[in-house]
């Protein structure tokens, strides 16, 4: 059975980039960003930035088991399966995914900052992102995340493709 993926990091450490580039490697492969599920919501919407509410959390919730239900679907098809979202050490069983590869991409900061000033992928100016990025940042214990069974990947000095045989080379 080919894997299921969390990939984790802060806004701009090149999640999107990473899924892509590891799920080419597989002959059928699925991408799953968090955000994109919550854009399918029409009005209501509640933006994480610049205040996290309880309805933003509720709707991160619901999304996060809309993706771990399609994730499972897909994978029971023969899909490689990548989930994409900002997460805490202990988020990931937010999806009820059986037995996740579990990755945490955290280059340094200067890294993501610049890779975040550069990004032409969202609809919006991406500086909005820099303190919520700062913030979020501080706030990754890389200790948590290996004591909670992630494997934790400086990506600073690698590419997607790099990125993605590292994964590789450590989760299967």
């Amino acid at each position: 059975m080919p894997p299921i993926f969390v990939i984790s990091g802060v806004p701009g450490a090149g999640k999107t980039s990473v899924c892509k580039a590891l799920l080419r490697r597989f002959a059928f492969g699925l991408h799953l960003p968090v955000d994109d599920l919550r854009e399918f919501v029409v009005s209501g919407m509640a933006h994480p930035v610049p205040q996290w509410t309880a309805e933003t959390g509720r709707q991160f919730g619901l999304a996060r088991v809309a993706a771990g239900k399609v994730a499972v679907l897909y994978h029971g098809a023969g899909f490689a399966v990548a989930i994409d979202d900002v997460l805490g050490s202990a988020d990931a069983e937010a999806f009820g995914l059986p037995k996740p590869h579990k990755v945490l991409l955290h280059p340094d900061l200067e890294v993501v900052l610049k890779r975040n000033a550069g990004r032409t992928n969202k609809a919006f100016d991406t500086a909005i992102l820099e303190t919520t990025i700062r913030h979020l940042y501080a706030s990754q214990d890389k200790r948590a995340y290996l004591e909670a069974g992630w494997r934790v990947f400086d990506t600073s000095a690698l590419d997607p493709e790099e990125t993605a045989t590292a994964i590789l080379e450590q989760a299967i």
